[in-house]
């Protein structure tokens, strides 16, 4: 069935197939080249035939997708309705927007064009093992995760709550303002944290810098607990990976023989 083996080819359901390997490079080469414009400032001519052939690609894939989504949804006839509001659909739709002002220029109103097409990296999810790999890893520990997150933004707010009561308004040696608004703050806080420490807002007070001493430390821990996590997290699909191709190896092998 001709559906089904389109759908083969586009959706990395290889089975040995290594006309889906080269789809997904192809796919990858298009996405690419599609945010190279956004690189350089002048408009080369060369860059409305890159638009043309990427916009072109993104479109097929879109069709293509759409008139396999009932393999992929398993819900008959209602899956030609679902498939647009799905989250890559939406994005395939997003990457393909901007390209419409090549056909008509009326859709000059669509000049989110250059913000548009950065969505298209987003494309990249689809076609890489790694990427989509290190997204099951966040999936599987979301719950990790998003507690260290809600500790991390209840400290921030803390610590900037106390900065900003703390430390004056004006800088009382330079006369410069210093934390000027609640946000300043939760921007000091913030890249403080994170260990960053751009250094434009600097606590002038001792309370401000036993607070800002403290808060280095513990975004130290704050980064450290994730980072392994996630390692550990990683290392353990790594290995599902490993095994699971292994074993589709194997399998290969005995069908032949």
């Amino acid at each position: 069935m001709i559906q089904q083996q389109i759908y083969n080819l586009i959706n990395r359901d290889r089975k040995g197939m290594w006309t889906s390997r080269i789809y997904d490079w192809y796919m990858l080469m298009m996405i690419i080249a599609s945010i190279v414009p956004l690189m350089f400032i002048e408009d080369y001519p060369i860059f409305r035939v890159i638009e043309i052939v990427t916009v072109t690609a993104f479109i097929i894939d879109y069709i293509l997708r759409w008139f396999t989504s009932s393999i992929q949804l398993k819900k008959g006839w209602s899956s030609y309705l679902l498939y647009p509001f799905t989250p890559m659909a939406i994005i395939d739709l997003l990457s393909i927007l901007p390209g419409l002002n090549l056909i008509s220029p009326e859709f000059k109103l669509l000049r989110l064009t250059r913000l548009l097409k950065i969505v298209r990296l987003l494309k990249i999810f689809r076609y890489s093992d790694k990427i989509t790999m290190f997204l099951n890893v966040l999936k599987k520990e979301r719950h990790v995760l998003l507690s260290v997150l809600m500790l991390a933004l209840f400290y921030i707010f803390i610590t900037a709550l106390v900065m900003f009561n703390a430390e004056p308004h004006i800088n009382p040696e330079t006369g410069a303002v210093t934390f000027h608004s609640f946000f300043d703050a939760l921007y000091w806080a913030t890249v403080t944290l994170t260990t960053v420490g751009y250094g434009d807002l600097c606590p002038v007070t001792d309370v401000g810098r036993v607070v800002s001493m403290l808060s280095s430390l513990f975004g130290v821990a704050i980064i450290a607990l994730p980072s392994g996590v996630i390692t550990a997290s990683y290392l353990e699909e790594l290995r599902e990976y490993r095994k699971k191709h292994e074993g589709r190896s194997v399998n290969t092998v005995e069908i032949g023989r």
